[in-house]
């Protein structure tokens, strides 16, 4: 029987998720939002909602399930719809390294300056 991760959403970030309009499709959220809270061993998302739901520990809108094979589904008013991880890029470093042979590396522009200036 496969094995789902269960992963609860915060409080903060579930109110402004309840009260968010309806998007179908592919939800993107953030890791920060959410906390790990254990496994449940169901034959397919739906199998887990009710075996957790029965357990007392039922799923909220905007908790999360992640399969076996990393596919995440996120809970809804309408039932589970696909979800993706969202991790934000890591800033460009902007200030200089010393380059081979102490060379300093090109230093970046910033918006309104040219390298003239």
């Amino acid at each position: 029987m496969p094995l789902f991760r269960v992963y609860r959403m915060k409080d903060s970030p579930r109110q402004q998720f309840r009260w968010a309009p309806h998007v179908s499709g592919c939800a993107s959220i953030k890791p920060k939002d959410y906390e790990p809270c254990g496994e449940v061993a169901a034959l397919h998302e739906y199998d887990a909602w009710k075996q957790l739901r029965e357990s007392g520990a039922a799923l909220q809108v905007g908790d999360l399930l992640e399969g076996q094979d990393g596919r995440l589904r996120i809970c809804k008013y309408v039932g589970f719809e696909p979800a993706q991880w969202v991790v934000p890029e890591p800033k460009p470093i902007a200030e200089t390294e010393p380059g081979p042979a102490g060379e300093q590396a090109p230093q970046l522009e910033t918006a309104g300056q040219s390298a003239a200036t």
